[in-house]
Parts: structure tokens; C-alpha cells; sequence
């Protein structure tokens, strides 16, 4: 990687290299396609929502306006879900049913055992009121190393500490080793962990879901 590191809010036009990342890294830092078979289908389910609605609290690492690496966040969780079920979860729908995706063998076997694992409660749960703000970051398979991650969550935290939210949170599972490790150095703590079935037909060591929250300074 040349050039200097530029840590910026998201613009409209970052939004096709903020999807392509999405998608490149959505199985524990590999593509997508290892449990789905349309990236359309992840990016409009997972990504969409925070570069249409949460654009303010969206953060990228950009090398002459090549973006490496995104984080994107929002401060108010409950009303997050909110908004998510309805500009989010219900076009989804909609466009499922008009047949705008590819939906073969890979995505009914993962949603299937998605819903499996939610319905087993695997999925650890966070109090909202000590951590109202959460988080997702990912970096480009060619910029890692680079401390793109560190410089992002510094970028976003201090947009949090600035706006006196009092605490933040991510989900992750223990297979994110890097990750987990670059929370941990930025302060954040192990809130609840929970073992997973949902990746057992992919993945042959058993994994659990994370959830790591850091309280911010400054917030009181």
C-alpha cells in the first residue's frame, strides 16, 4: 500500500468499494459466496442500511480515493432496529419475492441455520442503555496489516466520545482472532459469549459469538 491514509465520513461515492469489501469479508474475512450465492443479496441485507441511513456515523480509510477499509456505526441501537425492520428487512421482501436474487442451495441452507441458531438463542444480547451505539469494520484483504482498523475505531470513538454516548458495542465470534485482538487493544471487553451451531455444516472447530463493549470517557 502507497500514498497516505485519508480517514474520512463515507461519501455517495464510496458506496460500490464499501459493498465489494462487505461482501469480500463476510465469511470470517473471505467472500461471501462461501454461504450465499448472490453478494447483491448480503450487501442489500447487511451494508445497505448504514450508507442509506447512518452515513454520518460511517467511516472509511481511503488511499487516493481507493477505499481500503470501512467502519460503519450508529448511536441510537433501538431505534436502529426499528428503522432497519422497515426501510431494510421489508423491501428486502419484496424484492426476494420479485426474484431480484439468486437464491440457490447455499442461501436456504444458511438461513435455515441462521433461524435455527436465533431461535437456540446463540446470539448474546447487550444491555442498550449502557451501549447504545454499536459498530462493524472491515478491511480489504490487501491493506491488512496496516493498522487501517485501529485508525478507523480511533476516527469513530472519538466521534462518539464527542457526542457523549456513553458506551459502544460489536458482534463478532472467537474465529475473528485478528479482530478480537484489535478490540482488546482498543480497550473493549468480552460482555457475553455464546457457542454457535449456525456455521457447523462450513466450518469444522466449534465457534462462539462474541459481543464486546467499551464504556467511553467523557460520557458522563
Amino acid at each position: 500500500m502507497s500514498g497516505e491514509v485519508n480517514i474520512r465520513l463515507f461519501q455517495e461515492g464510496d458506496r460500490q468499494d464499501v459493498y465489494r469489501i462487505s461482501a469480500d469479508t463476510a465469511f470470517f474475512g473471505e467472500p461471501v459466496e462461501n454461504f450465499l450465492d448472490d453478494r447483491f443479496l448480503f450487501c442489500d441485507a447487511f451494508t445497505r442500511y448504514y450508507t442509506d441511513f447512518e452515513g454520518d456515523y460511517t467511516w472509511v480509510a481511503a488511499v487516493d480515493d481507493q477505499v481500503l477499509g470501512y467502519l460503519t456505526g450508529c448511536v441510537d441501537t433501538p431505534a436502529q432496529h426499528k428503522r432497519y425492520l422497515r426501510h431494510t428487512i421489508t423491501p428486502l421482501v419484496g424484492r426476494v419475492f420479485r426474484g431480484k436474487y439468486q437464491l440457490g442451495r447455499k442461501t436456504w441452507r444458511y438461513a435455515f441455520s441462521m433461524l435455527a441458531g436465533v431461535m437456540r438463542k446463540e446470539y448474546p444480547q447487550v444491555d442498550h442503555k449502557e451501549y447504545p451505539a454499536h459498530l462493524h469494520i472491515n478491511v480489504d484483504v490487501s491493506a491488512r496489516g496496516q493498522r487501517l482498523g485501529m485508525k478507523l475505531m480511533g476516527a469513530y470513538l472519538d466521534q462518539l466520545s464527542e457526542l457523549s454516548i456513553p458506551g459502544v458495542y460489536l458482534d463478532t465470534t472467537d474465529l475473528n482472532e485478528a479482530a478480537c485482538g484489535l478490540y482488546e487493544r482498543t480497550g473493549f471487553q468480552l460482555l457475553a459469549s455464546q457457542p454457535t451451531r449456525v456455521w457447523d455444516y462450513l466450518v469444522p472447530n466449534s465457534i462462539e459469538n462474541r459481543v464486546y463493549g467499551l464504556k467511553l470517557t467523557g460520557s458522563e
